[in-house]
């Protein structure tokens, strides 16, 4: 072998990877252990919002109020270690308040100038509850932080915080006065998690630990440092190909104009593009490592198609007409792989 060919990953690296991945898998079962003790019954949404933070993207919650989502990303801010900051979206909510301005001040000799007030989105972890309440212009001052991982204000870039994420929710109730989100934006949204009420015997455990004398506060597992670490990492875990045939014909056959499928060409209007193949990619990813596999595999794909795909499509009239969801599609869309 020539020394411009490039060598063959060798025993002691790829032990290190195992290693590697093992130890993650080690850390991330205590971080689910002690959220397990503050979250209950929600094991589900858990997970798919810790693969959401490790696949490096951002998450749509969507449940009705009193169902633990803002206390979900409070408790995931402090045991993964990170700045968290919460706004409160409403029509008002102007993009400054979001990003920041900026004021002129005037110094002891007389010289003004312009300095730069952070806003919230300034943080590692941000929660924008409501986030359809805000308006349209608010809603793309977001889009731009969570796309470009940056924002523009008086016509400078300023750098957001590494690692910076967004836990964005909804309220699928009472829908007057709120702004839907643009497809453009959705498809930022790397999962979109619904959040359902907790079994009886979860919420017996809850109203117990919560009323009580001394309620289980949140510890922190990981810093931001291993959080970053955990997503690179990631994105060396080897995927087989039938994890990858999988999750392109899944996609591919999601699209009117490429799908076989009678029930796709008949009722979806749009389908999901390229950003969801990669958003199923990572999915799968973070949840084998969380899981404490070495490899996804398509049971991995089965799991994560809804949240990743139900965000990314849509319906015509006629299916809306005869009673058609996007669960029924997408369920359609797994039959071959299950």
């Amino acid at each position: 072998m020539s020394a411009s060919e490039p060598t063959p990953l060798d025993p002691p690296t790829e032990e290190r990877l195992v290693a590697d991945f093992e130890a993650l898998g080690q850390r991330l079962a205590l971080v689910r252990e002690r959220i397990g003790r503050i979250i209950f019954g929600q094991q589900a949404v858990v997970d798919q919002a810790l693969i959401t933070l490790l696949a490096g993207g951002h998450a749509l919650l969507i449940g009705v109020p009193g169902l633990a989502k803002t206390r979900l990303v409070e408790t995931l801010g402090i045991v993964l270690g990170l700045e968290d900051r919460r706004i409160q979206c409403t029509p008002d909510l102007m993009p400054a308040d979001i990003l920041g301005s900026e004021v002129l001040e005037e110094s002891d000799s007389g010289r003004r100038a312009f300095r730069f007030i952070k806003g919230p989105v300034f943080c590692q972890l941000l929660m924008a509850d409501e986030i359809n309440r805000a308006s349209p212009r608010t809603q793309s001052a977001l889009l731009q932080a969570m796309q470009e991982r940056r924002v523009t204000v008086a016509g400078q870039y300023q750098s957001l915080p590494a690692p910076f994420h967004v836990l964005a929710t909804q309220n699928p109730l009472e829908q007057e006065g709120t702004y839907p989100l643009p497809e453009a934006q959705l498809d930022r949204f790397l999962l979109q998690i619904d959040v359902n009420y907790p079994e009886m015997d979860a919420e017996r455990r809850m109203l117990i630990a919560t009323t009580g004398p001394d309620e289980e506060k949140p510890i922190a597992v990981m810093r931001p440092n291993d959080l970053i670490q955990a997503q690179r990492l990631l994105r060396r875990l080897p995927v087989g190909e039938s994890v990858v045939e999988a999750i392109l014909g899944l996609v591919r056959a999601g699209r009117p104009g490429t799908s076989d499928i009678e029930l796709v060409q008949r009722h979806v209007a749009w389908g999901p593009g390229p950003r969801a193949s990669q958003a199923l990619m990572l999915a799968t990813r973070a949840r084998a490592v969380l899981d404490g596999r070495l490899a996804p595999s398509i049971d991995d794909v089965l799991a994560l198609a809804s949240p990743v795909l139900r965000h990314r499509m849509a319906l015509n009239f006629s299916a809306r007409a005869e009673g058609v969801t996007i669960d029924h599609v997408v369920e359609r869309l797994c039959q071959p792989l299950a």
